[in-house]
This record gives C-alpha cells, sequence and structure tokens, in this order.
C-alpha cells in the first residue's frame, strides 16, 4: 500500500494556497469546518450555472436535470453510511436540526412528566440544549454520564444511568473539543439490552473514520456536510424506518405535504414528510461530490495519516514547559486542545493568527467539558489528511514563541 501523500491531497484544497498576512495559511481548525475541495466549489457553479430549478416540481428539463442529482445524493448517502434504504436519509440543515428535529418529534410524542432522558457530560451544546428544551416542557429528568479525568466515558456508570424511565440515550461519536472516540457501540448494546433508542451525534465522527450504522445499530445517526469538506446550511439525519415512520412532521408546508384542504391534510412518506419547503438543492449537490472526493482517497491511509499528525503533535505539546492536554483518552481522534500555565488561550490564538496559523480558543460549545476540567477554555488544534508534519512544527515553533512574548517573567 502507498503511503498518503498529503502534497498531493493539498492540490485539490484552492483554499490551502491562501497567505493570511503574507504567511502560508496553516489550518487547524478543522474540528470547527473542514476545507472544501475544488470539485466541490466547482458543483455549486455548476449547478446555478446550468441546472438552477426548484425538484420534484417541474416537467421541464432543468427540474429534472436538477431532481435526479438531488436524489442520486440521498441514495450515495445511504451507501456511505451503509444504512438499509434511501428513505432512510433524512436532509437537514446539519447536526444541530437533526438533534432538534428527533427531540421536538419523537421527543414530545415519547418523553412525558417524570420521564429520563439520558446524554453525555462531553456534548456539544446543540445535543443539550434541545433536550433541555424538551424536559423542561414535558417536566422530565436530564440525566448526564460522566467523564473521568482523561476526558473518557464512565462506560462502568451507563447501565445503571439507563433506568425504567429513560426514553432516549443522545450521545456524540467523536467530541469535537476532546478528540475522545467513544464506545458508541457498547452504550448502543446497552441501552437497547432495555428497549431504549440512541441518537449518535457523528458531526466529527463521519469525517475520520468510516461509519456503519447498521453495524452500530444506531436507531438515529446525523452530521453535517461542512465538516465532511462539503458545503454549510446541509446536514443529514439517519433513522431507522419503523422509527421515522412513526414520528409526526417537524414543520409543515412544501413536499412534507401528500393532500391539503382546509379539513384535513395528509403528510407524505418519509423521508419527505420531514423535509418541509424548497431544499438547499445546490447544498445537496455539492455534498454528493464530497462523497465523491472521499471515494476518491484511501480513507483507510487517510485515517493512519491522520493518527501520525495527533502523535506527533501530542509527543511535541507534551514537551514544552506549562502546557498540559486537556483530553488524553486511549482513542482519540484529531482533535488537541491544550492550556499553558499562565499565558491566555484567546492571546495565545490571536498570537498564532499573525503567523498564519488557524487555531479554535474558548469553550468550543462545551461548556460543561470545561467546567469538569475547572478552565474557562482551551486552545484546540484540529488535524485532517491534507495537513502535514512541517505544519505541526512551523505551530509548535510559534508556540513557543506566543509564550516567550505572553507569558510573565516571573512564572
Amino acid at each position: 500500500m502507498n503511503a498518503f501523500d498529503p502534497g498531493r491531497i493539498r492540490a485539490d484544497f484552492p483554499i490551502l494556497s491562501e497567505r493570511p498576512y503574507g504567511k502560508p495559511l496553516i489550518y487547524f481548525d478543522n474540528a470547527a469546518s473542514s476545507q472544501k475541495p475544488k470539485s466541490v466549489i466547482d458543483a455549486i457553479t455548476e449547478y446555478y450555472s446550468h441546472s438552477n430549478a426548484n425538484i420534484h416540481r417541474g416537467v421541464h428539463y432543468l427540474s429534472q436535470k436538477a431532481s435526479e442529482a438531488y436524489d442520486a445524493v440521498r441514495v450515495a448517502l445511504k451507501d456511505f453510511l451503509n444504512a438499509p434504504s434511501e428513505d432512510e436519509i433524512v436532509f437537514v440543515r446539519g447536526t444541530t436540526e437533526a438533534v432538534n428535529l428527533v427531540a421536538a418529534t419523537f421527543g414530545r410524542t415519547h418523553v412525558q412528566a417524570g420521564d429520563e432522558v439520558l446524554i453525555s457530560a462531553m456534548e456539544h451544546h446543540s445535543n443539550i440544549v434541545p433536550w433541555q428544551m424538551l424536559c423542561e416542557e414535558k417536566g422530565a429528568k436530564l440525566r448526564v454520564i460522566p467523564i473521568d479525568d482523561h476526558g473518557q466515558l464512565r462506560l462502568d456508570q451507563v447501565d445503571n444511568l439507563i433506568t425504567e424511565r429513560t426514553r432516549i440515550v443522545s450521545l456524540v461519536h467523536v467530541s469535537n473539543s476532546l478528540g475522545t472516540i467513544n464506545p458508541v457501540k457498547e452504550v448502543i448494546r446497552l441501552a437497547h439490552a432495555k428497549g431504549v433508542p440512541v441518537f449518535v451525534d457523528g458531526a466529527q465522527s463521519t469525517a475520520h473514520f468510516q461509519v456503519d450504522v447498521q453495524d452500530l445499530d444506531a436507531d438515529f445517526f446525523a452530521f453535517s456536510g461542512h465538516k465532511i469538506l462539503g458545503p454549510t446550511g446541509i446536514g443529514v439525519l439517519y433513522g431507522k424506518r419503523a422509527l421515522l415512520e412513526s414520528m409526526p412532521p417537524y414543520q409543515g408546508g412544501g413536499e412534507m405535504i401528500r393532500s391539503v384542504s382546509f379539513e384535513r391534510t395528509t403528510y407524505n412518506d418519509i423521508p419527505l414528510r420531514f423535509e418541509a419547503g424548497t431544499p438547499n438543492i445546490a447544498g445537496v449537490i455539492a455534498l454528493g461530490e464530497a462523497l465523491r472526493y472521499w471515494e476518491s482517497i484511501d480513507r483507510d491511509t487517510a485515517v493512519q495519516w491522520e493518527n501520525t499528525l495527533l502523535a506527533h503533535a501530542t509527543v511535541a505539546l507534551q514537551g514544552i514547559s506549562g502546557v498540559q492536554l486537556i483530553g488524553t483518552a486511549a482513542e482519540k481522534a484529531s482533535v488537541l486542545s491544550f492550556v499553558i500555565d499562565e499565558v491566555n488561550a484567546l492571546d495565545a490564538g490571536m498570537y498564532l493568527d499573525t503567523k498564519g496559523i488557524a487555531v479554535r480558543t474558548g469553550h468550543h460549545c462545551t461548556e460543561p467539558v470545561m467546567h469538569r476540567f475547572g478552565i474557562p477554555g482551551t486552545i484546540r488544534a484540529s488535524f485532517m489528511f491534507y495537513n502535514t508534519l512541517e505544519e505541526i512544527d512551523e505551530f509548535v515553533n510559534h508556540l513557543h514563541g506566543a509564550i516567550r512574548l505572553l507569558r510573565p517573567l516571573n512564572a
């Protein structure tokens, strides 16, 4: 097997040749959003230039062309996730809307006063707040699986936390702020043993390794297109057919309708039942192009390369006095969060920016994680297969410069 060549891959991503402040761009904010290959960018232009029309409505050439391209992506997503049917693929704006959709439909139907919703202590705000809102509305209780000092799920507590009152478990697959890869398959097994369905937030996992929803036995699985080389504003919710068919509509209007009268409205079949209004046609088509890009590379070697990047950066940061890694799980994706003694994370991030290095600072929409570790936030460097070892070395070099400049002399 040939070694992975990030140099060849980088040529596919126009933005990686940008020079912020006259410096070569080093983009280490991939957990927030990945960069896009030219083929994805071109797909958006191609649609608006040659196929722009509403789908499933017109008999004319443009509508038919756009409809065929759009519908083909649903089939491609079925294969991407190994879902049993394309009818189980629902287009949403992103992972956040997917959580809200399930909370507002399945949740409102099944959660009543005194019931429980179980999440983990490392969830993104988007997988906390919709369940909080549901629990407040219904008089239910939100329960939390704790994490240990390494940022690992306390799997030993999961079985006891799933009770006869638990109506759904909602769990992140890979933590965006810690990089922890959660044992979701085992959590699903424990939940299913008690008849409890599980929602998996796959916003980070789909960007870093192949996901098989049938192997996981996930009841719901969601991810966002912009994390996996696609455009913003488009995402995917997978749901088991029986569950989706039992759920009421999320919003009203447009293609979620079969027929309307003033006396009665009947709703469309899944997945269209959950897709009200004109969809993000260009976004779906561009997401399809992102899937084709994934098929063009060797994902196994890409994952191996990201693990190499993570290991290299981890060793380098551990060698810097005063740097503390936050999130040291045994199973991790390519995310490194850390704090520096006597150095403000925001100041360090701003300094690195002047060197052309893009990192993320703050709580990363996971404030409870920061509370768990007793810190206000971290510096987060997150890697993708198009990053290089040389970029990490440059990052570490400038991190030394930031510490020299920003740390008090008496520290």
